[in-house]
């Protein structure tokens, strides 16, 4: 069992930067690749980017590539998405998830989500 819990959502103009976190719990937190996810109003979820369990391979969304950037420190249990030159279509909940094994961008491949944290770009 993991539980996810994403912070560091706000209100940010576009062009600013803000970085999430997600916190997971659990002693086997190396042993899962990571993703992140959005879902806009009256939108499905959609892939942002997703990283292997050691870290070594990373995964963007072409709208986001060169914008954001996935990290992880396996010994505090937490993955980080840095992003920068925000647009207001970046507008929306934010979720990390966890998959067991091999990295997928399909979000029914993750076995675990947090609970999400709203991202807000104004224009």
């Amino acid at each position: 069992q993991v539980q996810l819990v994403e912070s560091g959502g706000g209100l940010v103009q576009a062009g600013g930067s803000l970085r999430l976190s997600c916190a997971a719990s659990g002693r086997t937190f190396s042993s899962y690749a990571m993703g992140w996810f959005r879902q806009a109003p009256g939108k499905e979820r959609e892939f942002v980017a997703a990283i292997s369990w050691s870290g070594g391979r990373t995964y963007y969304a072409d709208s986001v590539k060169g914008r954001f950037t996935i990290s992880r420190h396996n010994a505090k249990n937490t993955v980080y998405l840095q992003m920068n030159s925000l647009k207001p279509e970046d507008t929306a909940v934010y979720y990390c998830a966890a998959v067991r094994g091999t990295v997928v961008a399909d979000p029914r491949g993750y076995d675990y989500w947090g609970q999400g944290t709203q991202v807000t770009v104004s224009s």
